[in-house]
């Protein structure tokens, strides 16, 4: 078992260290003020079935037109829903978007929280948005398992199944935690430019030496 353990965490290694090769810089692709951390919240939110370049249109007006936490908690919901509506699920965006803002000011006193736990009792924060948020924001060990680390890191044979909270699990056992957040930000670009869905580019792929569907395809 101990073997098996460690030949993962070499592969987990070499992933990282293949990707960081491929893509030296890794930063998340929704635009936000780095000193509002509440913005990638909010865009983090907003990309739930939607494109990161859709919601960087969007948040552009959004951002401008509502400033502050204040302006989101006290905001005219019709409003953000006019605005969030290209994003999808505008209704149930908007309010998330609002609520959340009504929580942090009155129960965080304007203070993103910096842990998983208490983030995910945010309005419309699960796992995903909450691993982001620790990673970028607050420089903590964090898993964000999106579709495309789910699915690469499963054709790579560094995980198993499609539940984001068990694959984040995996993950956490076998990657180097220092380096899991940019990995996974790597993950993202490596999907859309490489590893596409029903599609991948095997043979192109800088993660072939260490990719079980490549081997097992070969």
């Amino acid at each position: 078992m101990a073997s098996t353990e460690m030949s993962l965490q070499e592969k987990a290694v070499k992933a990282v260290e293949l990707l960081e090769e491929a893509y030296p810089d890794a930063v998340c692709s929704l635009d936000h003020n780095r000193e509002k951390p509440y913005e990638l919240l909010m865009s983090t939110r907003l990309s739930a079935q939607c494109t990161d370049a859709r919601v960087n249109i969007v948040t552009k007006e959004l951002f401008s037109r509502f400033q502050s936490i204040d302006d989101f908690a006290d905001g005219d919901l019709a409003e953000i829903e006019r605005i969030v509506r290209p994003c999808g699920f505008y209704k149930m965006k908007a309010r998330d978007l609002k609520n959340m803002a009504v929580m942090l000011r009155d129960a965080y006193h304007y203070q993103l929280p910096d842990t998983i736990e208490e983030l995910t009792k945010l309005p419309g924060v699960g796992r995903k948005t909450a691993n982001l948020i620790v990673g970028d924001i607050f420089g903590k060990p964090s898993v964000v398992c999106d579709t495309h680390c789910i699915r690469i890191t499963n054709l790579l044979g560094l995980s198993t199944g499609k539940d984001p909270l068990k694959v984040e699990m995996q993950l956490r056992k076998i990657l180097p935690l220092d380096r899991s957040g940019a990995f996974c930000h790597r993950l993202v670009m490596h999907g859309r430019a490489v590893c596409i869905a029903n599609r991948p580019r095997c043979e192109e792929c800088v993660l072939n030496v260490c990719c079980d569907h490549y081997t097992a395809s070969r």
